[in-house]
């Protein structure tokens, strides 16, 4: 969090055109959550990116470019938003670790969903998918279009009722944008996975307790008065539920547990498929002592 306490919505940048789409999703949600916008820029380690002769530090006409980036991307936000309160930042070291650091004091992380190569090498895709899976904080990955959709919803996806805290950032995305909050669970019987073939009573039962499981995690939205929440019990993959669901929303939001990203795991083929297929911004919040 900044240090007068409005918090900050951080922005990576390279200069490809889903870079600038992240940049409006960032403005819309710091100016939305009355936070800062922090808009950085990395370049990575090694003498292909531009160092002198000796190795002390950036060429002139690498620096150049990108300060010269960062101004632009101020600039346009200046523009289109000349309220909003933003300020740059260079950073040097591997895109994924020097973007983790300087997101110590943000509160949202904002990325696209491919960089471009060249001398910099800057945010490309497999950065994104690092940093959505080892960061501490909320990670929102701008894919699709940045238009809002009519129906606008958030929707959450559960996987179990230790997900209250994707809940509570999907109610907080969900409440300045007057929008629906819809938590969807989809679960595949044990009879479509070939395990078993259960009694008819066996499914009943089996789908009772994963209603009672979404009911436990959407507790944090029942407590709100200010957001409609509805929720949607689904049975098939949960990726293609969530996807689907991605269609009529404005932001997909996807808890991250401790097991995803830790020591060098890749994020869960869930997430991973959503982050690849959906139609929207896809959110992906730490969740069971991630934060």
């Amino acid at each position: 969090m900044s240090d007068n306490g409005r918090g900050t919505v951080l922005v990576g940048i390279d200069d490809s055109s889903h870079s600038w789409l992240a940049v409006e999703w960032a403005a819309e949600e710091a100016a939305l959550r009355g936070m800062e916008l922090r808009i950085v820029h990395s370049v990575g380690p090694g003498p292909e990116i531009g160092y002198d002769q000796t190795g002390a530090g950036l060429t002139e006409q690498v620096f150049e470019a990108a300060t010269g980036m960062l101004q632009e991307a101020r600039g346009k936000v200046a523009s289109a938003r000349p309220g909003l309160a933003t300020d740059t930042l260079l950073v040097h070291g591997r895109p994924e670790e020097a973007l983790l650091e300087a997101a110590g004091d943000a509160d949202v992380v904002v990325l696209g969903t491919r960089g471009r190569g060249g001398f910099a090498e800057l945010l490309l895709g497999s950065v994104s998918l690092k940093v959505a899976a080892h960061a501490d904080r909320p990670v929102v990955v701008v894919r699709g279009e940045t238009r809002r959709p009519p129906d606008d919803d958030v929707v959450v996806g559960i996987r179990d009722d230790h997900d209250e805290e994707a809940v509570r950032f999907g109610l907080a995305e969900a409440e300045p944008r007057r929008a629906t909050l819809r938590l969807v669970h989809a679960w595949t019987p044990l009879r479509h996975a070939g395990l078993v073939v259960p009694e008819v009573d066996d499914v009943d039962e089996e789908r009772d307790e994963h209603a009672a499981l979404l009911h436990r995690a959407a507790r944090p939205a029942r407590e709100s008065q200010r957001v409609r929440v509805t929720t949607e019990l689904a049975t098939g993959s949960p990726a293609s539920a969530l996807v689907e669901a991605s269609k009529r929303a404005g932001l997909v939001v996807l808890p991250r547990h401790p097991a995803e990203g830790g020591l060098g795991l890749p994020l869960g083929s869930v997430t991973h498929a959503v982050l690849h297929h959906a139609s929207c911004p896809v959110a992906i919040v730490p969740v069971g002592g991630g934060r």
